[in-house]
């Protein structure tokens, strides 16, 4: 692709993510309190993993699909035998926050928590999650709120530990350069920051838990629909991911889940009304995606 068709799809894709900035930045600089807590990994790249039992019948009617999507992860869970007591946080951004879920049910998060509890056989929850996510936030924004006492009670009673980090590093590249020219090296650039940020994260966490299990998703991308001819934009997102599997090699008793193939090429509707975050179909696959590689971690 010639320099010239880079510099044109930058340009439209700076005005499409218009949109989501006006979406994000509401709250993005909002660092309040986290949310309360609602009372080895599989190998290959995002490429790897197979969504096609992952995606539900069409449905006329959005509101069925999500009713039988989310009968479908219940049913998934049913076989599980969890240990008691499991405690899990989750950190990150507005994906774990569950920006996009309508129903409230609070996203991939909400789901996973309940889809393992409504199956216990006993009155008390089996599943205990921490839910610290928080719109907008980067991995500097991250690191900085690892410093906050109540996160930093979960993270040393949590069994497993779930992160969404990173996409609004790659959106800040945007955002910082959306009034000159946008080229591919200085998303390059940001890598670094975004490597060593990550490092940092799992370093002050590993200091708060030396134990629990660590899963990170991966970032997709939500202008792949609209934008297939920018092959650039892929190689972003690859690089993101790469560079975060690289570095969870660095930490014992972690692992990367990839959720890019669930996003790029769904047969269906799964992004919320600002074509960025997940709508309650797309927060079920994560979901299922999410169960599919801790299944062996937290049975008995």
């Amino acid at each position: 692709m010639t320099k010239k068709w880079w510099i044109i799809g930058i340009l439209v894709l700076t005005a499409v993510l218009a949109g989501f900035l006006w979406f994000s930045l509401t709250d993005s600089d909002k660092q309040d309190a986290p949310s309360p807590p609602r009372t080895s990994e599989p190998s290959g790249d995002e490429s790897d993993a197979d969504p096609g039992d992952r995606n539900a019948e069409g449905e006329d009617d959005l509101s069925e699909n999500i009713r039988e999507s989310f009968s479908d992860a219940l049913e998934s869970a049913k076989s599980l035998f969890v240990q008691r007591d499991l405690h899990i946080t989750a950190l990150g951004d507005s994906l774990t926050q569950g920006v996009g879920d309508t129903t409230d049910d609070g996203g991939y998060v909400g789901i996973l928590e309940e889809s393992i509890n409504q199956n216990s056989d006993t009155a008390a929850e089996t599943v205990q999650v921490g839910n610290f996510g928080k719109r907008g936030n980067r991995t500097d924004h991250l690191l900085e709120r690892l410093d906050n006492e109540d996160l930093q009670g979960s993270i040393r009673e949590a069994d497993l530990i779930l992160i969404t980090i990173g996409a609004n590093d790659v959106i800040k590249v945007v955002k910082d350069n959306v009034t000159s020219t946008l080229d591919y090296e200085q998303f390059v650039e940001a890598q670094a920051i975004y490597e060593q940020n990550l490092r940092s994260i799992l370093e002050k966490i590993r200091e708060l838990n030396p134990e629990a299990s660590i899963y990170l998703l991966g970032v997709y991308n939500p202008f792949d629909k609209y934008f297939k001819d920018i092959p650039e934009l892929n190689q972003i997102i690859s690089d993101w991911n790469r560079i975060s599997r690289q570095v969870l090699t660095e930490f014992d008793n972690t692992g990367f889940i990839p959720i890019r193939d669930i996003f790029e090429g769904a047969d269906e509707d799964i992004l919320w009304e600002d074509n960025f975050h997940p709508n309650e179909v797309g927060y079920k696959r994560m979901a299922e995606r999410v169960l599919e590689y801790i299944r062996e971690e937290i049975e008995e």
